[in-house]
């Protein structure tokens, strides 16, 4: 998930192609968040540089990624006295797929809040991994979920809420990539009230990120909470938040999400991921 190497660019613009790993596919294309944390891998080496931590990134989705190259056109960065705002454009067969932004910004002293504090949860050696079927979301495999409360996706519960301890199976990093896959990483959290599953692909995602990765990055489980503020009318808003092991936030997220019907081949067919013995 890295950019091309320098080369020649536009006056305006610098071009940039960014690898779409095959095994992070979802249901009509790639991982929307693999997706975004492309994006932004690509502004981080192509057009902004090392220094500035990422502040928020937006990214807008037009069209499904497929696993070709994504070409992405990254505008200059517009720099301020405090932040740099760089916009982009992702484009297959000429096609327009995505757009968004991010803000970067230098860390300062200022007071300090915590207003989302971690869920009082059982950590992840007391937690269950959860089996999703690869059929169901092709990504999984990518990464170990261990539910830490009862809710389950298509489990046919009450709330629309699931929070789970996760990390990548090829054991990466915690860097602000990884942050952004994580904040979309579980399955829409109206899973956690349906039985039969439907695509619900993301529309638009916005995530704020916290100093927590100002001094880098950091390692192995964060715990994820996604949960469905309001859903009618075929659209859905989620909210996720993503928190270190060691209880502080890394970043919270809010999408745009459309809820399609069900597939005909899950239609009769669905069944509830099963969670192993520990």
């Amino acid at each position: 998930m890295r950019a091309s190497p320098p080369g020649s660019a536009r006056a305006a613009d610098e071009e940039a192609w960014a690898r779409i790993d095959p095994l992070w596919r979802s249901w009509a294309g790639a991982h929307g968040g693999h997706v975004a944390a492309a994006a932004l891998t690509a502004m981080r080496e192509r057009a902004v540089g090392e220094g500035r931590p990422v502040r928020a990134l937006t990214a807008h989705f037009l069209a499904p990624v497929d696993t070709r190259p994504l070409h992405l056109s990254l505008a200059r960065p517009s720099v301020g006295r405090r932040a740099a705002t760089c916009a982009f454009t992702g484009h297959q067969d000429g096609a327009t797929a995505l757009v968004g932004s991010a803000v970067f910004g230098h860390g300062r002293r200022g007071p300090r809040y915590d207003g989302r504090s971690s869920p009082r949860v059982p950590g992840p050696a007391d937690c269950r991994p959860l089996d999703l079927s690869a059929g169901l979301t092709a990504f999984a495999r990518q990464v170990e979920i261990r539910p830490a409360t009862e809710a389950l996706p298509l489990a046919g519960g009450e709330r629309a809420e699931l929070v789970a301890w996760v990390r990548f199976a090829d054991g990466r990093a915690l860097d602000e990539a990884a942050v952004v896959t994580l904040t979309d990483v579980l399955p829409p959290a109206l899973f956690a009230r349906w039985r039969t599953p439907r695509p619900v692909p993301t529309a638009e995602l916005t995530i704020h990120f916290t100093d927590a990765l100002d001094a880098g990055a950091l390692a192995d489980w964060a715990l994820v909470r996604i949960r469905t503020e309001q859903a009618g009318s075929g659209w859905a808003v989620d909210d996720s938040a993503v928190w270190a092991a060691d209880g502080r936030l890394l970043a919270l997220a809010r999408q745009a999400r459309v809820v399609q019907d069900t597939p005909a081949e899950h239609a009769s067919a669905a069944t509830t991921p099963r969670q192993e013995t520990l």
